[in-house]
């Protein structure tokens, strides 16, 4: 396999494509031995025909989109396949706000899936490794990584550029590298994909409307604030204390309005 590093996505900042997908929150996730038309079905995703290339794609995202509330998470994905390790992948690219595949765990067993992503707002770089039916490696930042194998990447990320010591602790002393970039490196090295614009730009879609994902359950609730001068405000809620909090608004809004005569 080629050994790519960060240097070899040094495209992705003069990309207006790569800024589309940026400024809006994508997920690009790379499946072996599934074709486009399985990964589409396991999303759940409504056919919605073939299209040439991402233009035509983020038009019908788009159009998707339009007069939709801002919290709806359904989006428009794409998928096609592309030349990899061991045979053809599926490469699925969504304009999704960097929610990623939910089914991915489940796509990787008996093959492996990679995924990459940027939310739409603060941004928020996240990178997730399966390996049969298992989370092996997902991170944000390099030196704080999860899964089964947290540990397994440390000498594949150095070798792209990414800033480890050989513990996999941040190294400082690292050269400045281009976090992203290293990024659609390290996938490559674990697909054997190469993505490129043209690639991306120049593909016939296979196209799936992905409906929004049921919210997961949730205990408490946390607000972190940083004002202007510094001063930081932290607060979590229960469930409990904010169903609390609801019932009371809800009992005072259905109470009867009194109205005083005046004296």
């Amino acid at each position: 396999m080629n050994p790519v590093t960060a240097h070899d996505y040094a495209w992705i900042r003069t990309s207006p494509l790569f800024r589309h997908m940026t400024e809006n929150g994508y997920t690009l996730t790379l499946v072996r031995g599934r074709s486009p038309q399985e990964v589409l079905r396991a999303m759940e995703a409504e056919p919605r025909g073939t299209g040439a290339g991402t233009a035509a794609l983020i038009a019908a995202n788009d159009a998707h989109r339009a007069g939709r509330h801002y919290w709806d998470d359904s989006y428009v994905a794409g998928a096609f396949e592309a030349p990899g390790e061991q045979g053809d992948w599926t490469v699925v690219l969504g304009f999704d706000g960097g929610l990623g595949v939910p089914c991915a765990q489940a796509l990787s067993e008996g093959g492996r899936v990679v995924a990459h992503s940027r939310n739409g707002g603060i941004p928020m770089d996240l990178f997730h490794w399966f390996e049969d039916g298992e989370l092996r490696t997902t991170f944000e930042g390099p030196a704080a990584r999860d899964g089964s194998g947290p540990d397994e990447l440390v000498p594949l990320m150095r070798e792209v550029g990414l800033p480890l010591t050989p513990e996999g602790e941040h190294d400082e002393n690292a050269p400045d590298v281009d976090g992203k970039a290293a990024l659609l490196a390290l996938a490559e090295r674990l697909t054997g994909v190469h993505v490129t614009e043209s690639l991306l730009l120049d593909a016939t879609y296979a196209r799936g409307l992905v409906p929004e994902q049921p919210a997961g359950e949730w205990t408490r609730v946390g607000v972190d604030i940083t004002d202007a001068h510094g001063e930081q405000l932290y607060r979590e809620w229960t469930y409990e204390e904010v169903a609390a909090a609801c019932d009371r608004a809800r009992a005072e809004a259905d109470a009867p309005v009194v109205i005083m005569e005046p004296r």
